[in-house]
């Protein structure tokens, strides 16, 4: 598999070469460019088959991630576009999504979430005559599927995407039933009978997650600071619920994990 990345940010980009040399997924950078105008001059010399993602940045000097990817398009309207956009960056990111964006990864960047997504993208159903089936018809029986339990399985799928991406933000079960277009009640039931935890549980999970990994990634970060990039408030509580679930607090973590 064959990628370009995109970012003016060169530790960003040989990071990010770096992460994917040592996955065990036989892909490729064939390209690492510091703003869009660079990328989009060498994404015109290939074949629409030579190229199978683009992982770019929102904002870069001469030409911005939009303005990019709404060029990029011309040529490769098929290729899966993947976003990279910072905390303040959020909302600029998602409106990216009206250009074809598959998805956007927060940086710092997740390992496990880039190898997930790539290794999607590789095993991703094509069928031989190109044509691409999507999760949402698929769940619902776009090809004659009509079990039920697809079409579950798929909502609680988009319940922990919509919470993987946006644990920073103050939680509330109705934005998150309009993403779903489902009642609140519904998917709090459904998640609970699929996963055997409620959503807040499972929020709650991620949010400590993330924390573990910035206290690891970045140690000059403060506790309010991480408290507050995970979506809590209140360091205090912060740190009474990160000791909860890691058995430690998160000073001891950093400590102990200290690289």
């Amino acid at each position: 598999m064959n990628i370009i990345i995109v970012d003016d940010e060169e530790i960003i980009r040989l990071g990010l070469e770096r992460i994917i040399s040592r996955m065990d997924l036989d892909v490729n950078v064939i390209g690492s460019y510091g703003n869009g105008m660079d990328a989009l001059n060498q994404i015109m010399k290939l074949s629409p088959d030579e190229l199978d993602c683009i992982i770019t940045d929102i904002k870069m000097p001469m030409m911005d991630g939009l303005r990019f990817i709404e060029h990029a398009r011309e040529k490769m309207d098929r290729t899966p576009v993947v976003v990279l956009s910072g905390f303040s960056e959020f909302e600029y990111a998602r409106q990216a999504l009206r250009f074809g964006v598959m998805d956007y990864l927060l940086k710092p960047i997740d390992k496990k979430q880039l190898y997930e997504l790539l290794r999607s993208l590789k095993h991703k159903g094509v069928d031989e005559s190109g044509e691409e089936e999507s999760p949402v018809e698929s769940a619902e029986g776009g090809s004659g599927c009509s079990d039920p339990q697809a079409g579950e399985h798929y909502v609680v799928d988009q319940i922990k995407a919509f919470l993987d991406k946006e644990y920073d933000r103050n939680f509330e079960l109705e934005r998150l039933a309009d993403t779903t277009g489902m009642s609140p009640s519904y998917i709090s039931r459904l998640f609970s009978a699929q996963t055997g935890q409620t959503i807040t549980d499972y929020l709650i999970e991620v949010r400590i997650e993330k924390a573990k990994q910035f206290l690891v990634d970045h140690p000059d970060l403060k506790n309010y600071q991480i408290s507050q990039l995970v979506g809590y408030s209140d360091p205090v509580y912060f740190n009474k619920l990160f000791k909860r679930m890691a058995g430690m607090t998160p000073k001891d973590y950093k400590k102990r994990n200290a690289k």
